[in-house]
């Protein structure tokens, strides 16, 4: 099977959630249900239908599988999206994570790496992390 060789930007979002939500080797179903929510729910995903997020999923999966699967998915990801959607897919990541409610060191690492991939400023980064962190709170 050839080597993908683009996505589109809503693709790359998802894609984005699922690098850091496998960061801890799987996707748990609360992973799933807040990627889920988030593409039935943002505008960015507006004229994105649901039932691709599946085909999305498996797509981010297959890239992880190859032979230096990380990087090729990070230059997918870099190419797919201009600079104000990578601020968008890192408060994905964060909010996939945050959904959780406890972030593995993997993952962390994992959102280290989209944030260095994505050159994201750190205190953007920072508010985004923080802002996901806020949304996630129990009473």
């Amino acid at each position: 099977m050839p080597a993908l060789q683009a996505l589109d930007p809503q693709e790359a979002l998802v894609c984005t959630m699922v690098l850091v939500a496998a960061a801890d080797g799987g996707l748990t179903d609360r992973e799933i249900g807040a990627m889920a929510g988030l593409v039935q729910t943002l505008p960015v995903f507006h004229d994105f239908a649901t039932d691709r997020l599946k085909a999305a999923t498996d797509t981010a999966v297959s890239l992880l599988g190859e032979t230096e699967g990380l990087a090729h998915a990070a230059r997918l990801i870099r190419e797919a999206l201009e600079p104000r959607l990578r601020e968008t897919a890192y408060a994905l990541a964060c909010d996939v994570i945050a959904a959780d409610q406890e972030a593995r060191q993997t993952e962390l690492e994992m959102l280290e790496f989209v944030r260095a991939e994505l050159a994201i400023d750190p205190l953007i980064a920072r508010a985004l992390e923080r802002g996901a962190r806020a949304r996630q709170q129990h009473r």
